[in-house]
């Protein structure tokens, strides 16, 4: 038993769990890490495998958050190495750079499709002028900003591969949240017509990533909790025990034994989905039944292995053609040589599903298999270059954003607020589409909620549980 006073509980050890804990920590507050999976990080976790090493999906690290960024810089120093982004979509057999470049749009999607995206677009933008109408959907969103070519052109089938559902069931929302200002449309509209003028706003050209993998982040914050604190893996939440208005402890599974776990204040980054589902007693049904409409997409990483030093010069490369089964793949090497040994390389494919579906149940061996096929096909790679290859299933890797969503989620932050020492936070926790950044914010946010009497930053923060989504 460890004496003093009952610790902060922290439900997940991602990078917004980790960053409160980390947060708490230095506080003089004694945390306690509780994470289901064998290592930390949660989404932004390295896997190392054969000598080779990976991220679960192109993680970059960028952020406008001051400390956010003081802490990564603290935390890595030297081993974050600034990397150029460049990135390709390939639409109808080319390759198209991205973010489009007023430059490029008409090398890469020719006059006849251009012309026909700037004609659409002057349409959406004359019919938002005389008959705006609700942008609900997805669907409503794109052509309503950029036109009904271009949203047939890109926007449908890649995001449709991505959710898994259609474009008029995904909400408008998260589409208004992730463009922030991008206009493929007007991008095109002065390839045609102007090449003067400042460039649009694009996303940043560089981005800063740690020499042996986006991992590193949490395996530093780990280290850093546990000089005063505890991090538990293979520890998994399976009930949260609450009286009146505050949490009291947590059941916990460690192999087949189950124990309880008390603390003074809690804050959660599991999925808010499964929080909802594991209090005892339980949520009030309506609760629980607004909890059980709400879903999470899945993700798939297949990893190919190469004896050759380099495939690409991109750092992402997204594919929305239905034929293609995966959705974007990277080459880490030209993130860091460090990621393969010397002489070798490898891609890593997303294939965004559901659990339980046919991506999800198949076997790892023609997973590769069947990744390593179609990446010759793309002319990526020759069979004789594969040395191997890696299969990760990641759980609840998106909230999944249909329409309608915001009010179930905000239903869902109404009823946590009556626990006066919980936080939420977190992409998963939050039920929010965070980048690390963001989620590491979160997690800054809700140390701060738990310490009133604490200044831990000067910027305003995410809100928490209560707040809006």
């Amino acid at each position: 038993m460890h004496p003093g006073p009952a610790p902060v509980v922290i439900l997940g050890a991602g990078l917004a769990g980790l960053t409160a804990s980390c947060a708490l920590a230095r506080a003089g507050r004694r945390v306690q890490v509780l994470e289901g999976a064998p290592q930390v990080g949660g989404l932004a976790r390295t896997i190392v495998a054969g000598g080779f090493r990976f991220d679960l999906g192109g993680h970059r690290f960028f952020t406008h958050d001051a400390a956010v960024e003081m802490l990564v810089r603290e935390l890595l120093g030297p081993e974050l190495l600034s990397v150029p982004r460049t990135s390709r979509i390939r639409l109808r057999g080319r390759w198209i750079e991205y973010p489009l470049r007023p430059r490029s749009a008409l090398a890469g999607l020719g006059l006849g499709t251009s012309a026909a995206i700037l004609l659409g677009y002057a349409r959406a933008r004359l019919a938002r002028c005389m008959r705006p109408s609700p942008l609900v959907s997805l669907e409503d969103w794109v052509v309503a900003h950029f036109g009904r070519p271009l949203f047939d052109l890109y926007f449908r089938d890649y995001s449709e591969k991505v959710w898994g559902i259609g474009c008029r069931e995904i909400s408008a929302l998260w589409m208004a949240q992730r463009v922030q200002g991008l206009s493929l449309g007007e991008a095109i509209r002065r390839a045609l017509i102007s090449r003067r003028g400042p460039e649009l706003p694009t996303l940043t050209d560089r981005f800063l990533y740690p020499r042996l993998g986006i991992g590193r982040i949490a395996e530093r914050l780990r280290e850093e909790v546990e000089r005063t604190g505890a991090v538990l893996t293979d520890t998994r939440v399976i009930r949260v025990h609450h009286k009146g208005r505050r949490i009291e402890g947590v059941t916990v599974r460690r192999g087949d034994q189950e124990q309880d776990v008390g603390g003074e204040a809690f804050v959660s980054t599991i999925p808010l989905t499964q929080l909802i589902q594991a209090l005892q007693p339980h949520a009030p049904a309506e609760v629980r039944a607004t909890a059980a409409r709400m879903r999470y997409r899945d993700l798939v990483i297949v990893t190919v292995m190469l004896d050759r030093e380099r495939v690409t010069d991109q750092t992402w490369i997204y594919l929305p053609e239905k034929d293609v089964p995966f959705g974007r793949l990277h080459e880490p090497t030209n993130w860091s040589a460090a990621m393969a040994p010397p002489g070798c390389s490898l891609l890593v494919t997303e294939r965004f599903c559901f659990r339980g579906d046919a991506t999800w149940n198949a076997s790892d061996a023609a997973l590769i298999d069947d990744t390593a096929l179609h990446l010759e096909r793309l002319g990526f790679l020759r069979r004789d270059e594969v040395r191997g290859g890696s299969v990760v299933r990641v759980a609840a890797a998106y909230p999944l954003f249909e329409v309608g969503f915001e009010a179930r989620s905000q239903s869902l932050y109404d009823y946590l607020a009556r626990f006066d020492n919980l936080q939420v936070a977190g992409r998963g926790g939050m039920f929010r589409y965070h980048n690390m950044d963001h989620a590491m914010a979160s997690g800054l946010a809700a140390a701060a909620a738990l310490m009133p009497a604490t200044a831990l930053s000067d910027e305003p923060r995410a809100a928490v549980a209560g707040g809006a989504p």
